[in-house]
């Protein structure tokens, strides 16, 4: 397993985007136990304290919850709360970046748009 993003998110929050994407692509289930503080502290050779950070972070979203002596679990509508946090944020910012780079490249709006269909519709990326 390999921790995603780029050097300039912190740790914890990659660890915390790992997750979300085992929960989004069904890796990790509904009420199903997440990894500890320690077992991802030794997976990437992280301190204990940072990984601990990551779920936290989690936990503050409602994404997983603790049960006292047994660890974080996966909530209920854990993938509902990913899916809408990435659409009202990573995503609209991801847009936003391709709308004002297309505008530096003076592509227009109908070719940026066919350019994004002719993507999607190939499965690129997939």
């Amino acid at each position: 397993m390999k921790i995603s993003g780029d050097a300039m998110t912190p740790i914890y929050m990659r660890i915390a985007q790992m997750l979300e994407d085992l929960i989004l692509d069904g890796s990790l289930k509904e009420d199903e136990r997440v990894y500890s503080q320690y077992q991802l502290a030794e997976m990437f050779n992280i301190n204990p304290a940072t990984a601990a950070k990551g779920l936290n972070l989690l936990a503050d979203e409602g994404t997983v919850y603790k049960k006292r002596g047994l660890g974080m679990f996966v909530s209920a509508d854990a993938r509902e709360r990913i899916l809408k946090k990435r659409r009202d944020g990573a995503f609209k910012e991801m847009a936003r970046q391709l709308v004002l780079e297309a505008k530096r490249l003076q592509i227009d709006k109908e070719k940026l748009i066919d350019e994004i269909r002719h993507i999607y519709e190939s499965g690129a990326g997939e």
